[in-house]
């Protein structure tokens, strides 16, 4: 080996045991290395971002349709209950379809004079039994299904609460005191009313789940609440009915197709 290339080599080993040279030229300290960068882990996705993109495409339309449903009931809603003006005079009747008799809206919460009397709509059936016979019910009273299910339920079923009263009181509003309709929607309220009995009875009344409901007999029962014990007011306690014809059902109504 020549003395040139023994030199050499030295060279780079000092150089290498001397460590990094400062920017001078002079020889420094080793610095120490620095620890990677530890990133914190991102955290796990929820709801709609967790989803696949297809899956948020399919979530964002059924949000799109239901704020889409939304706003159209609102604005059906205040239409019937806005007064007359160019819209409900071209498009009334698209809007008495939509909202009536379902989601029909009153007042009666900020009456003046509030209802002082308590009325129970019952109903009975003849009914077609399997050995062909013919049967007729008693008097079932719905609305007293619906007190004994609402009375002590702290959070009672919106359909317990006003479906059948609703339905009485769109059936008392179209009619007169001879029970004929009066205007348009008086045969609505007359089906609308016949298939919410019908189904109440396929649901409820045992002798009508053993055979097919041909007839259905409707009538209210009103009795006057009672006055505070420091009034002197006198009134009667006996109920007042009002009985309205036999209704025959339709071929899918006596089917059970209401139920």
């Amino acid at each position: 080996m020549s003395r040139d290339g023994g030199r050499n080599g030295m060279d780079a080993y000092d150089e290498d045991s001397r460590g990094p040279q400062a920017p001078d030229g002079s020889a420094g300290t080793r610095l120490p290395e620095e620890p990677p960068e530890h990133h914190p882990p991102s955290p796990p996705r929820t709801g709609v971002a967790a989803l696949s993109p297809r899956y948020q495409v399919a979530a964002a339309l059924a949000l799109a349709v239901v704020a889409v449903a939304g706003c159209v009931h609102l604005l059906m809603v205040f239409l019937s209950l806005a007064p007359a003006n160019t819209v409900t005079k071209q498009h009334g009747q698209a809007v008495q379809d939509w909202v009536y008799p379902e989601f029909e809206q009153n007042w009666k919460l900020f009456a003046p004079n509030p209802l002082q009397q308590n009325i129970a709509v019952q109903v009975r059936a003849e009914v077609r039994m399997r050995d062909g016979g013919l049967r007729t019910t008693g008097w079932t009273d719905l609305s007293a299904q619906d007190g004994r299910a609402i009375d002590g339920n702290p959070v009672p079923s919106h359909t317990q609460q006003n479906e059948l009263r609703r339905a009485w009181d769109f059936f008392a509003a179209t009619h007169g005191g001879d029970n004929r309709p009066v205007g348009m929607r008086g045969s609505l309220s007359e089906q609308y009313l016949r298939r919410l009995v019908a189904m109440r009875l396929y649901r409820d009344d045992p002798t009508s789940r053993e055979g097919v409901i041909q007839r259905v007999q409707v009538r209210s029962s009103t009795t006057n609440v009672p006055p505070p014990s420091w009034s002197r007011e006198q009134i009667s306690d006996k109920p007042v009915y009002r009985v309205l014809p036999w209704w025959s059902l339709t071929s899918d109504e006596a089917a059970g197709g209401v139920r």
